[in-house]
């Protein structure tokens, strides 16, 4: 027996801005036939192909897995290939690009100081490779629950965009690049524990944040980088005391 799609014609309302040529961003709407399976990803892929091919999105694996897609949906952070509009239970479905980035054309943001401050964190496994097993370097799972959390997350940038102190301070390095710093410090096999500590202990680092908790409201997989945040000042702050202790 087939089961009936249920279908609804949405309105979308798209804020558009393309800097070489705007002045200010402007709105376009549309109206577009949706059925129970659409999701705002698919919708503005239709748009694109049938309505408007101007229309600029960025989209790669369409399963919620590379983060690309995050926009601003019905004033909400949300991943737009995970979103299904009929959900949302509303007639108009209002689509913006992710605010504090530099906007490069209409859903497409410029996400390099996102990026910068990720790189500033050295997010990647660092040791003596001399002292390396021939296999691989276990972990236990009781150790891998620590970072469990914070290894989900897919770099889309909605923390970072979301962070109040991020718009204050061009130099914080945000709610995202610190989850990954906590994820390396507490990894069991790196070796830079000191140093990644130092790099987070700064006004510019973990002590910027001011736990508005923007980040575990904007971040789609539900993650909690201010905890993360906590965490990391609090060794910070045992890590100073045992130097000072030795001094």
């Amino acid at each position: 027996m087939s089961s009936t799609k249920e279908t609804k014609i949405l309105t979308f309302k798209i804020k558009r801005f393309n800097p070489v040529v705007d002045d200010k961003p402007y709105w376009d709407t549309y109206e577009l036939e949706c059925d129970d399976g659409t999701t705002v990803l698919i919708a503005i892929q239709e748009l694109i192909a049938k309505q408007d091919g101007s229309i600029a999105m960025r989209y790669n694996c369409r399963a919620g897995v590379c983060g690309s897609c995050a926009v601003l949906v019905n004033n909400k952070y949300a991943l737009a290939c995970e979103t299904l509009v009929l959900q949302l239970n509303k007639n108009v479905i209002k689509l913006e690009p992710l605010p504090s980035y530099p906007v490069i054309k209409d859903l497409v943001v410029d996400m390099s100081q996102f990026y910068e401050k990720l790189l500033a964190i050295e997010p990647y496994l660092k040791r003596d490779h001399s002292k390396d097993p021939e296999t691989e370097i276990l972990q236990s799972p009781e150790d891998f629950h620590i970072i469990e959390e914070a290894t989900k997350c897919i770099l889309c940038g909605a923390c970072h965009s979301s962070c109040v102190s991020v718009w204050t301070d061009t130099n914080y390095l945000g709610p995202g690049a610190l989850l990954k710093a906590f994820r390396f410090t507490n990894d069991t096999r790196d070796e830079d524990r000191r140093e990644r500590l130092k790099r987070v202990t700064s006004e510019d680092g973990v002590y910027r944040c001011h736990t508005a908790f923007n980040c575990v409201e904007a971040c789609p997989k539900e993650l909690n980088p201010t905890e993360a945040i906590q965490t990391l000042k609090r060794q910070s702050a045992k890590q100073t005391l045992k130097f000072w202790s030795r001094s």
